[in-house]
């Protein structure tokens, strides 16, 4: 029997999401993973991809290799790209609801989102910081064996970086890190590693917050007041864990071979690595949740929303891993 496909949401209509869409259909529809859009039909037929409309995401499998499946939730005001509008902020926050509630059911394999404007949802009303609490949110009652997220990961080529802050201003990071919130965060990571990527002893490190990771106390002290005390619970947990470490020396070729994935303590310092090793593939995952979700890894790029030239790499990415870890979760090791 083959799997469920894949749920895709949209994301904001007016950015590169609609076309990202329908390359990566031109590019996965002979090989599959299979996977149907949840969003407005219209906007992506016209981004260039031939659509069937469905009403269940079974029918998708028999119709991807010649047209995109597209669960039809229309728009009321067609959208300009390039030009973002709060009034597709609903049908935005509709599609996420759909596919996630797919997933949830069982129906769908998993979740991957194409970007979403936060500012026009802002404007709308929406009161979460971005798509990883949104969906953490909508899956908080649902079962879910272990540690429970939402955890952002982002994983490209030889490196996986999960976060304890994500879209935090960096002044506030500090006052933000406490010892639960960094163990809460790596026994997610840990155990996402052994049950979505199959590592079966993973190894984590966790960067310093300060320069040289505090230098024993003589550049910060929440090195050695916070971060290591919540290393040593990990520890004692059973994971193999090192830290903290300075974050500057972490990244380099030698040094990731070395673990398996980088526990990092607030947002540019796990993101900029990442995008220096593949800024174009680079795929973000939420751990923690009792359904796959990724996404690519980048925004909505209103400037080019249009014209042709957005590349689906990060896209493309994102679904293969999102079926990966699918696959994985159904036949456990």
């Amino acid at each position: 029997m083959s799997p469920p496909p894949l749920a895709l949401s949209l994301g904001d209509p007016a950015g590169v999401g609609p076309e990202i869409v329908a390359a990566a259909w031109r590019a996965l529809k002979t090989s599959g993973p299979v996977f149907f859009a949840a969003g407005d039909a219209a906007t992506i037929r016209a981004a260039g991809a031939p659509v069937a409309v469905i009403s269940d995401p079974s029918e998708a499998a028999a119709l991807f290799a010649d047209a995109l499946p597209v669960l039809d939730l229309p728009l009321t005001t067609k959208p300009t790209p390039g030009h973002p509008s709060a009034d597709a902020a609903p049908h935005v926050v509709r599609w996420i609801e759909t596919a996630v509630a797919l997933a949830l059911e069982g129906k769908a394999a998993g979740v991957v989102t194409a970007p979403i404007a936060k500012a026009t949802l802002y404007e709308a009303g929406f009161k979460y910081p971005g798509h990883t609490e949104f969906i953490g949110a909508l899956t908080a009652s649902a079962p879910l064996a272990g540690a429970r997220g939402p955890v952002m990961m982002l994983a490209a080529k030889e490196l996986r970086v999960a976060l304890v802050t994500v879209h935090e201003p960096l002044a506030r990071v500090p006052g933000l890190l406490t010892h639960d919130r960094i163990v809460e965060t790596g026994l997610v990571l840990a155990e996402a590693l052994r049950r979505d990527f199959g590592i079966a002893a993973p190894r984590i490190v966790v960067a310093g917050l300060n320069p040289h990771a505090g230098e024993g106390g003589a550049i910060g002290r929440e090195e050695t007041e916070i971060v290591a005390p919540a290393v040593e619970t990990l520890r004692r947990r059973g994971i193999d864990i090192r830290g903290p470490l300075p974050a500057d020396s972490l990244f380099h070729d030698a040094a990731r071979a070395t673990y398996d994935a980088a526990l990092c303590l607030y947002h540019d310092q796990a993101l900029i690595p990442v995008k220096m090793l593949d800024f174009w593939g680079g795929v973000n995952l939420t751990l923690g949740l009792p359904v796959v979700r990724t996404s690519p890894d980048h925004g909505t790029a209103f400037d080019i929303a249009g014209k042709g030239v957005a590349r689906p790499d990060s896209l493309i990415a994102a679904i293969r891993l999102a079926a990966d870890i699918a696959a994985r979760r159904r036949t456990p090791a």
